[in-house]
């Protein structure tokens, strides 16, 4: 006769699985809890405290004994903060998993912000120790937008590929695009000279193209295809044809393509800022580094 397993290790088994799975679907900024948010208010809230009720002489806060300290500790965090992209090449569960370290790489980066102002004692100049600080609180800042673009962009590209007729990818938005443009290349035959020369406009113009503002802001004022339908719509109206005929029909498919079109360029706009954030982030983390380079050595072999 077979075994029944008791009653109390079923349910610790069951809790566990049910913790593995809360683990698994948990984002890294509610890891463990909120340890690290916990962790850094806490710490940020004693350093504040330190600094206010503890006498220090001199008028230079940087010089004292706590200013150093702040300077020393800050520097450090900024250069293990620079190490997470040497993480993410490394998949590790447990207790240093990436969710883990990157948890802890949010909360310790905005704490940071916190221990370089203490360090400077609130005395900022035109000089190499404030565009420091000043850069620290940029790469802070893009940090910031990074969350929030990781946080809601993934959603609204996920939305922007599913309509009444389902989802679509970006590879299947551009075929359908280019299967557009043969339909209406096609149809468009036996138009005279004006009006081909409208669709031919549409036809010709590379929807990737434009500026860059064009690309993250998804705005096209000198779209081709819309040019060409109300254009068309203007011609229909002044020959008085009827809504069957060829330039509706036309017109028709040029509508489908600027539908098309819009949701493409949404789709690059989406993208887009999901990794601009990025081109801001890491240059200006180098640039950091380097400041805080010149800072270090000015402050030990010139000041």
């Amino acid at each position: 006769m077979a075994s029944v397993a008791p009653p109390e290790k079923t349910g610790r088994k069951r809790t566990g699985t049910s913790r593995q799975r809360q683990s698994m679907h948990e984002g890294f900024l509610a890891h463990r809890n909120m340890f690290w948010a916990k962790l850094s208010a806490a710490l940020a809230l004693a350093l504040t405290l330190l600094y206010i009720f503890v006498p220090l002489p001199g008028t230079h806060f940087g010089a004292s004994w706590l200013g150093y300290t702040l300077g020393t500790v800050g520097a450090l965090m900024i250069l293990w903060l620079t190490m997470l992209g040497m993480r993410k090449r490394a998949i590790t569960p447990g207790r240093w998993s990436l969710k883990a370290w990157t948890s802890a790489h949010v909360y310790l980066g905005l704490l940071v912000t916190v221990v370089g102002t203490l360090h400077s004692g609130f005395e900022f100049a035109w000089n190499v120790h404030t565009l420091a600080w000043a850069l620290m609180l940029l790469v802070v800042g893009s940090g910031i937008f990074g969350i929030y673009a990781y946080a809601t962009l993934p959603r609204a590209l996920s939305a922007n590929r599913y309509d009444e007729e389902g989802a679509i990818t970006e590879k299947q938005m551009i075929e359908a695009l280019r299967s557009l443009d043969r339909q209406i290349h096609d149809a468009a035959q036996p138009l005279d000279v004006q009006a081909a020369t409208l669709v031919g406009q549409s036809l010709e113009q590379d929807p990737f193209g434009g500026t860059l503002w064009n690309r993250v802001t998804g705005a096209y004022p000198d779209c081709a295809t819309h040019t060409a339908i109300a254009e068309l719509r203007s011609l229909r109206a002044s020959r008085q044809r009827s809504k069957d005929d060829l330039l509706g029909r036309i017109e028709a498919q040029l509508a489908r393509k600027e539908a098309l079109l819009e949701r493409l360029r949404q789709h690059l706009k989406l993208k887009s800022w999901l990794q601009a954030w990025l081109y801001v982030h890491v240059p200006v983390t180098f640039a950091l580094i380097a400041a805080l380079s010149a800072h270090i050595v000015s402050v030990f072999f010139y000041w």
